[in-house]
């Protein structure tokens, strides 16, 4: 076979509907567009989403909450999965932002606090942007320090 002996498929060959061509031919009359109403007209256009004047579905729905744009979103960090990740060699007892992007735990752009979820056994020092209390209890009381990032 050559590409000067392909065909185009059947389904591309079909013709369009020729409406207003008179009642034999099945799309006389209304054309398709039913009897009466705003679509049958000719020149109407309306949108997806409105509702034929009745109360739009965005103002019908109760409105509640508040989103602060100003809002410091932090990455969290449990001090179990550090613990986990200094067993397996992954990170040494000096831990710096760097080390835990390179690691996966978080993601380069963004703030880490370092929260107090898990064990901790070994002398750890971490370099994050927040903490809670129980995560520097916990570091603390391993012999290990808190460094903040500003």
């Amino acid at each position: 076979m050559n590409l000067h002996e392909l065909k185009a498929p059947a389904s591309n060959k079909k013709n369009r509907k020729r409406v207003g061509r008179g009642q034999g031919s099945g799309r006389g009359e209304q054309s398709g567009r039913g009897h009466n109403g705003q679509n049958s007209r000719s020149g109407s256009k309306v949108k997806p989403w409105f509702e034929g004047g009745q109360m739009p579905l965005q103002r019908r729905i109760p409105k509640f909450g508040f989103n602060n744009r100003f809002r410091t979103e932090y990455q969290a960090l449990n001090v179990g999965k550090l613990a986990e990740f200094i067993e397996a060699g992954k990170l040494s007892e000096k831990v710096t932002f760097q080390d835990l992007v390179d690691q996966g735990l978080v993601k380069k752009r963004g703030l880490v606090k370092l929260l107090g979820n898990g064990e901790l056994d070994k002398k750890v020092e971490i370099e994050v942007h927040a903490y809670s209390t129980s995560a520097k209890e916990k570091v603390e009381a391993a012999g290990g320090s808190i460094t903040e990032i500003k």
